[in-house]
């Protein structure tokens, strides 16, 4: 028998000033996975997870978290949900033991400090003041404030903005070592290859709406696009003999470089051909369409552009 979801949204509205920030959002999360919402900066990802959280009540719709109500029921969601929100930020002068420590109190069987600090990297840092911790490290003390209470669904906002690719490749890590210990995950990012790379599910959401939701694979494969490979080679090559094949849509040619289009089935049937005809190509190059390209595609526009919301405004 399935289990229920660990977070069910249906209609959820927020407006501010009249105009809805997060407009009918419905998403189900399930028990143990990584679902991610992306979406540009002020699209109202924020908004939806701060509601999720119980820090703001809806103008429309209902949230449940293992089937309680953030505001009816904040006790019982405390229990179950730990948050790391984008702007947490604490005392500079307390140590990251000091902070988790304190928020180790909030709870009745909270883990080991010394233990979580240590899991989490921060062993050698844990007597280390806040102000002088690096940027990775100070979001993992965000990331072991939200786990202190043993939930069993967290929340992890722009978890990785401002960290240097070596810091973000390792709370990437800190990620996949929740889902591995049955800690579901609700990842909120506005970083398309983050989500791509973690998420066993995600939902795109622009101007307030849920524009699309399936796994990773699912988006970019319903969004229609086709990959791409180049290569390069002297030899004598007919590109007729390419667009011949079945699984090929478009062959570009400038001089001794080709560029051709097809679906996922083009690269092998490519390569067989010019293995047919005794040619060996040279720099070869494989094009997989993203998920920043499906957004492109369902949204018609790009992740970047700018769009100035109430929420990017306050």
């Amino acid at each position: 028998m399935k289990a229920d979801p660990a977070i069910t949204v249906t209609g959820l509205v927020k407006r501010y000033d009249s105009r809805a920030v997060v407009d009918e959002v419905s998403l189900t999360v399930e028990q143990g996975e990584i679902f991610a919402i992306v979406g540009p900066n002020g699209a109202g990802k924020s908004t939806t997870i701060e509601t999720i959280a119980g820090l703001r009540t809806p103008d429309a719709g209902t949230v449940r978290v293992f089937g309680h109500d953030p505001i009816g029921d904040r006790t019982a969601v405390r229990g179950l949900l730990g948050v790391q929100l984008q702007e947490s930020s604490f005392q500079d002068k307390l140590t990251a033991r000091e902070i988790v420590d304190t928020y180790a109190g909030l709870y009745q069987d909270p883990l080991d400090s010394g233990e979580l600090l240590d899991r989490l990297g921060l062993g050698p840092s844990a007597g280390t003041r806040y102000a002088k911790l690096s940027g990775g490290q100070q979001q993992r003390v965000s990331i072991a404030v939200a786990l202190v209470g043993r939930p069993r669904v967290v929340i992890l906002d722009e978890l990785t903005t401002g960290l240097d690719p070596q810091s973000r490749r390792e709370t990437w890590g800190l990620v996949e070592d929740l889902r591995d210990d049955d800690v579901t995950v609700l990842l909120v990012t506005h970083f398309m290859e983050e989500a791509e790379r973690l998420a066993d599910h995600v939902a795109l959401i622009d101007r307030g709406r849920v524009v699309a939701s399936d796994t990773p694979a699912g988006l970019i494969g319903d969004a229609g696009l086709a990959q791409q490979l180049r290569f390069t080679t002297a030899a004598a090559l007919d590109e007729d003999w390419i667009l011949r094949l079945p699984e090929v849509s478009a062959v570009a040619r400038d001089r001794h470089e080709f560029v051709v289009t097809g679906d996922e089935r083009m690269l092998f049937s490519v390569v067989s051909l010019l293995g047919a005809h005794d040619i060996v190509p040279d720099r070869l190059q494989v094009d997989q369409p993203t998920l920043d390209d499906a957004f492109v595609a369902i949204t018609g526009r790009l992740l970047d552009t700018d769009h100035t919301t109430l929420e990017a405004a306050r």
